[in-house]
């Protein structure tokens, strides 16, 4: 990942849940994932994202991704989960189940999604203390530092703490809930040809929606899109139970499903089975 974030293309990472999401994701041909915290609670816990997640329930998701595909995968680490004895453990966890870069932000812990109102920040010193942490322990994760201070201290001040990140050896830099394209050239300006930086997209977020073309245009090294996937999920299944319960049965639905022997093609089942059979003597 840190050679082909050397390139000048966008890097894209949609978002991801579990194994099969992460799978499908795969075959459609993108480079990275980005397993996200949000989607893990949306989906594990039927929760929002307010800081419920543990640090277990994201490594053991991790490592049924991992099991699954090989692609790059961003993982959203939150505030690492305490303090900075608390981010040595969660860097070593998540590098032991696979993660390629780790994502930590500087919320007050219980966090909160970056795009709802409400979030309180520790104090700049004691983030640099907890990348100094996460740098000291990685083996070859990337770092990427994230600050939520635009939304709490403004965008001059969150610029001040992202340079501040950088110093203290960031791998990557994502300022979140951006409120415009103008701050966005303006973070790209200050920081871009430094250090890559990490654009997230949200739909009905904060920060413009913009496409992968547009923000490497600007000048970000990597997009994200953390809940797009479980949003189109979600839209979808809803459709599928409001179908289901109406009719009783799937007919109406099944135009827009992959039926028994669909889904095993897409899973693998048949190589899956061919593998058993070469035991079973």
């Amino acid at each position: 990942m840190r050679e082909r974030l050397r390139q000048k293309r966008l890097l894209l990472a949609p978002g991801v849940y579990d194994a099969l999401t992460a799978l499908l994701a795969e075959q459609a041909g993108f480079e990275a994932l980005y397993l996200s915290g949000a989607s893990i609670a949306y989906t594990r816990l039927g929760r929002s994202d307010i800081g419920l997640v543990t640090a277990s329930e994201v490594a053991d998701t991790l490592t049924n991704i991992r099991e699954r595909v090989s692609l790059p995968i961003i993982v959203d680490a939150d505030t690492g989960f305490g303090n900075a004895l608390n981010v040595i453990r969660t860097v070593k966890m998540f590098e032991r189940a696979g993660a390629s870069a780790i994502q930590l932000e500087d919320q007050l812990a219980p966090k909160r999604c970056g795009h709802l109102e409400g979030k309180s920040l520790i104090g700049a010193t004691e983030m640099v203390g907890k990348l100094r942490a996460a740098l000291d322990t990685r083996q070859t994760a990337l770092i990427v530092a994230r600050t939520d201070a635009v939304a709490v201290e403004g965008l001059e001040r969150a610029l001040e703490r992202a340079t501040l990140y950088a110093e203290a050896g960031a791998d990557v830099l994502f300022i979140e809930a951006l409120r415009s394209v103008e701050e966005m050239e303006k973070a790209v300006a200050l920081f871009g040809g430094k250090i890559p930086l990490l654009a997230n997209m949200v739909e009905g977020g904060k920060t413009p929606a913009l496409n992968a073309a547009q923000l490497e245009a600007i000048g970000y090294s990597i997009a994200i899109f953390p809940g797009g996937t479980v949003r189109s999920v979600t839209f979808g299944l809803q459709e599928y139970f409001s179908l289901l319960q109406r009719d009783g049965g799937t007919a109406a639905a099944r135009a827009r499903m992959l039926d028994f022997d669909g889904l095993n093609q897409t899973i693998g089942t048949p190589e899956l089975l061919k593998l058993g059979k070469k035991y079973e003597a």
